[in-house]
């Protein structure tokens, strides 16, 4: 019984011990995000999403501390999921109320990567879960994947070049479930001949979507005013 006392309390440190490192880590990674106040980005979006035609088009980003995020594209439609949860990591950022468990490593895009589960402290919050593999020799986001209570769950995958410095991605890659997705005014499914006698959601329910990004250029900590979030 005395031993079976010890092992519990022992497992309860050691869990406690990786929950402290990782928030360290992840506090780490904040404050590096937390260099840009705000950016404009240009960028060419690439959207494959099975039942939707739509070319790379041109867009334009915005993003301003805390939480404002805007994309802009090109013929003013932008086919991302329905939630906002944006293809920027600042947001998964804006509170310390989490707590974060070790879970590993993992190799992501050739990069060795500890993997950090975030559990949210605010049981009201949209977010259920946020499993993130971070680069800790350079303190990068490579991927994050997260699940919500209303809005699916959704991975991003990042690449970074000549902005890594500030924690901004080269290349952006966002995934998520079309049963999730809700279509933009305006936009009209496109299905092969042997789904069009079902309903919308048995077309979506297991197909997917993915969002490439690749930016051409950041504008960083240059002021942007609120009207463009509006």
């Amino acid at each position: 019984m005395h031993k079976l006392f010890l092992f519990i309390v022992s497992l309860h440190i050691t869990i406690f011990s990786f929950s402290q490192d990782m928030t360290a880590l992840i506090m780490k990674v904040k404050t590096k995000l937390d260099q840009v106040n705000d950016y404009e980005a240009d960028g060419k979006m690439k959207t494959d999403v099975a039942f939707i035609k739509a070319p790379v088009g041109k867009v334009k980003v915005f993003y301003k501390k805390p939480n404002k995020f805007r994309l802009k594209k090109d013929g003013g439609i932008s086919l991302l999921p329905k939630g906002g949860v944006s293809v920027n990591m600042n947001s998964i950022f804006t509170t310390s109320d989490f707590v974060a468990l070790a879970a590993g490593d993992a190799v992501v895009g050739g990069v060795k990567t500890k993997v950090v589960k975030l559990l949210p402290s605010n049981e009201n919050s949209d977010i259920v879960l946020t499993t993130m593999y971070i680069d800790e020799t350079n303190l990068l986001v490579r991927k994050a994947i997260t699940t919500t209570k209303e809005n699916g769950t959704y991975e991003i995958e990042m690449s970074y070049g000549q902005f890594a410095q500030y924690g901004l991605p080269d290349k952006v890659v966002f995934a998520f479930n079309t049963k999730d997705y809700k279509l933009p005014k305006g936009i009209t499914l496109e299905f092969d001949d042997n789904e069009k006698q079902l309903t919308d959601a048995e077309k979506l329910k297991n197909k997917k979507g993915r969002v490439e990004i690749t930016y051409t250029n950041y504008i960083i900590n240059r002021g942007i005013n609120d009207s463009v979030f509006k």
